[in-house]
């Protein structure tokens, strides 16, 4: 890790931010747990009614005086004994009735905080963070371990509120209340039933330090098995086509036994815990018969108000040690989530617009690299040190130099070629005009401004895009190609449509451009795909266009259709188009050839077809093939 990282969070940290979290939402917790407090004091009342009842059938038995009661409770001694008993059972009955009520309260309110407030407010915050992320953070997170921090783990997150912080503070308020009033009642017997008491929590932070490793793999296990899922759904075609299907079965059968086996290992663990706290509460039982026995036979404790209100309160007493357990094991599940949707949160946002931005609704779309470099080590201090998987792969990557010591100056409305093999740092340097990354060198001019002094969004706006591999959204056609501009009418998408030779297809669909597009748009061939993926760039009329090999997955008549009416919207426009067909590359003012990160060559295709070097042994062999795609060695000649 880099001298300059920053030491991970410990449980101390995650805790003190957990309750940061839920001070959030203090009122709605605070009314949670005075539902608890009332449901406390009426088991306790109702415990006592209990304990007055016994006595009073004993004191008419035994034809003894009546014990005083604590509750102060006057029965009258002219009313018949029926009657008496019916009232404390009526009162009894009703305390229960009145606290399955409280319980149902309880229960709805505890859902509305957790899943209706923290639930969908944290995700929300995460989904927000990760929208304004750079493409640095997804380089380095896989798209398994993102869906699982946005879904399982902040499902866990929730749980330290209401199944650690609500029910530990309700568990210290019980046990507090039941100490107090079974020391009323007896100190000695309290004493001696309470005395295994610190053992347990000696046996629950030896647990605690236990378990929180297995939920760490647990988390790791399940990443994993998301992702050869996700992989597996977005590679089907591959997997069918070189028929690997029972291939792929067996790595994630394999995958989920490892998960199983693990969970198997965290269930064996929780299942021994929890027997033996059970067990230590049963020799307070024992105690209590043994000890509390030999009081009320010596008239030390009374029956019903003593003994058997003191068994309750034991009972209670237990059952809220018993939870220990289930707190232990939902502090560590949120520990682990926590940390996880902390590093998503923490995460610093690379590329943001400045406080003092300029607004350009409007560029021209002037365009000029000084003295540029790029390299994956992050500009912002402190970027790998929130995130540890980005400092894996920021420390990798520190000398890697994607571009080396980039000058070009572009004119408005000049079209720019660029040639080179995979890897030469072709899309990087397209990548950097409309900041998904940061120049870690130099800088970048657009109208003789700094892309960094530039509002982010005025910037973005006025550059269209079109990548290699083209994405469209589960929506309508009409929809995806108003992607970038949501309010432009069926007019002016159906224009772009047209000029990306797109509208003839469209209307041969079943509902023309209302038409729903499957999951990526593959409904679509890749030539129809691309085409909407132009027609959306196109439909922004940006200064900028950014067109990364558009006509790779497009045949050569498609293609000369494209670009005839490319040839229309390019015009006026700064454009930066990535290729390797000389029929493209002929058509831009100015054609420049990446190796290894840096310019080797640049001109008109008529100009380097005069000079020695890559671009003349690459359209040689163009030419003498007759192919339109350059041939398997063309990235040689040109590294």
């Amino acid at each position: 890790m880099p001298d300059h990282a920053v030491p991970p969070p410990t449980n101390g940290d995650l805790i003190r931010r957990l309750f940061g979290l839920a001070w959030r939402y203090r009122a709605r917790c605070l009314g949670v747990l005075g539902i608890q407090l009332l449901l406390l004091s009426m088991g306790i009342f109702g415990l006592s009614l209990t304990g007055v009842g016994i006595d009073y059938i004993r004191h008419v038995l035994n034809h003894t005086p009546v014990t005083p009661n604590r509750l102060h409770l006057h029965l009258p001694e002219s009313w018949p004994h029926l009657k008496v008993l019916g009232l404390l059972a009526g009162l009894i009955l009703a305390l229960a009735l009145g606290r399955a009520v409280l319980n149902y309260v309880y229960g709805v309110l505890v859902n509305i905080l957790v899943q209706r407030h923290i639930v969908v407010d944290l995700r929300g915050e995460v989904y927000e963070k990760l929208q304004r992320l750079s493409f640095r953070f997804y380089d380095a997170n896989t798209t398994g371990s993102i869906i699982t921090r946005v879904t399982s783990d902040v499902q866990n997150v929730r749980m330290f509120v209401d199944q650690v912080l609500i029910q530990s503070l309700i568990m210290v308020i019980s046990l507090t209340v039941y100490v107090i009033y079974m020391a009323s009642l007896s100190p000695g017997l309290t004493l001696a039933c309470l005395a295994t008491t610190p053992l347990l929590w000696v046996m629950a932070a030896a647990f605690s330090r236990r378990i929180q490793p297995e939920y760490a793999r647990n988390r790791t296990l399940v990443e994993a098995m998301v992702q050869n899922l996700s992989e597996s759904i977005q590679g089907i075609v591959v997997t069918k086509g070189f028929g690997r299907e029972a291939e792929n079965r067996r790595q994630f059968d394999a995958a989920n036994d490892e998960i199983l086996t693990q969970q198997h290992e965290i269930f064996w663990q929780v299942s021994l815990f929890s027997p033996a706290v059970g067990f230590l509460t049963r020799i307070n039982t024992m105690v209590l018969l043994g000890y509390g026995g030999w009081l009320v036979i010596h008239d030390r404790l009374p029956l019903g108000a003593g003994l058997v209100v003191f068994a309750g309160l034991l009972e209670q007493f237990s059952g809220q040690v018993n939870n220990v357990a289930n707190i232990v094991n939902s502090v560590q599940q949120s520990l682990i989530g926590a940390r996880r949707v902390f590093e998503i949160l923490d995460a610093p946002i690379e590329v943001r617009t400045a406080a003092d931005a300029l607004r350009r609704p409007q560029l021209e779309g002037a365009v000029r690299f000084e003295n540029v470099s790029f390299t994956y080590r992050g500009p912002a201090a402190g970027a790998a040190d929130a995130v540890p998987e980005l400092s894996a792969v920021a420390s990798a990557r520190a000398e890697d130099r994607v571009l080396r010591d980039i000058d070009l100056d572009v004119k408005p409305g000049q079209c720019v070629a660029i040639l080179g093999a995979t890897g030469a740092g072709k899309s990087v340097l397209m990548g950097l005009i409309p900041r998904f990354y940061d120049v870690t060198g130099g800088r970048i001019l657009i109208d003789g401004v700094d892309v960094r002094r530039l509002h982010l969004d005025d910037l973005r706006r006025n550059i269209g895009l079109v990548f290699q591999e083209s994405f469209l959204f589960s929506n309508t056609v009409a929809a995806n190609i108003a992607f970038g501009h949501p309010a432009a009418t069926r007019e002016q998408v159906e224009r772009a449509a047209k000029i990306a030779a797109a509208h003839d297809f469209i209307l041969r669909l079943p509902k023309g451009y209302d038409t729903i597009l499957g999951e990526s748009g593959s409904s679509l061939s890749g030539g129809q795909r691309q085409r909407l993926a132009i027609a959306r760039a196109i439909l922004l009329e940006p200064a900028i266009l950014l067109l990364d090999d558009p006509t790779a997955a497009i045949d050569s008549e498609t293609e000369h259709e494209i670009f005839e009416a490319l040839d229309r919207a390019i015009e006026g426009r700064t454009t930066f188009i990535v290729a390797h067909r000389l029929s493209t590359l002929r058509r831009a003012d100015r054609i420049i050839v990446m190796a290894n990160g840096r310019i080797v060559q640049q001109g008109t295709h008529a100009e380097l077809m005069k000079v020695p070097g890559p671009y003349l042994h690459v359209a040689r062999l163009q030419l003498l093939d007759g192919r339109a795609l350059p041939p398997p060695d063309v990235a040689e000649a040109l590294a």
